[in-house]
């Protein structure tokens, strides 16, 4: 009798440590129509171009009793480059660059994320042109969550980071006296509440 009791009592707090555990954590899904990526690299050393991705999608698990617990995977669409001459983004989707036919998606997914005095760090697997390796982001955010008419609630950050093309065999015919080997990104995020 007592050994049923322990075990039931065990199990009852069990149950409620994963339900609590679970309420804790809250899914959030990448919203493609107010996201994109934006990146900058130099051009002969003279000057930047500027560029963007689009069709940023994936999810958000949000622990809202301590942050560095939340993870996030997301992607993009290679085929979406664009920097505003129809020219160099014909370029940029070839095998000379980002390759779309071969590789359509560059993806990210979470492997930490510190909080220091407030400031968040992300750090992730990038992978891009069949290449992964880590980078780290600084986040702003996420923004105080807004509710609309219909019912959704959003939020919303953004991240900044760079990487090394040379890293990823990116653009590996072109040298960085003529596109820059260091390429800065700035990630702007808006996720809704499932």
């Amino acid at each position: 009798m007592r050994n049923r009791l322990f075990m039931a009592l065990t199990l009852a707090t069990a149950s409620f440590a994963a339900t609590s555990a679970l309420a804790q954590t809250t899914t959030w899904a990448i919203d493609p129509a107010h996201s994109s990526i934006n990146f900058e690299v130099r051009h002969m050393g003279v000057s930047n171009v500027h560029g963007s991705l689009g069709d940023v999608t994936g999810t958000l698990l949000y622990n809202e009793k301590d942050i560095t617990k939340s993870n996030v995977e997301a992607s993009a669409s290679t085929p979406t480059v664009s920097t505003g001459v129809e020219k160099r983004d014909t370029h940029l989707k070839s095998a000379d660059f980002f390759d779309v036919e071969k590789f359509p998606k560059l993806t990210f997914k979470s492997t930490s994320l510190s909080n220091a005095d407030g400031k968040l760090t992300l750090t992730g697997d990038l992978t891009l042109n069949g290449v992964t390796k880590s980078v780290t982001l600084d986040v702003d955010g996420p923004a105080p969550p807004q509710t609309d008419q219909k019912g959704v609630t959003r939020s919303g950050f953004s991240a900044t980071g760079k990487l090394k093309r040379s890293d990823y065999g990116f653009g590996s015919k072109f040298p960085s006296a003529v596109v820059g080997d260091d390429i800065k990104f700035s990630i702007d995020v808006e996720v809704d509440k499932k």
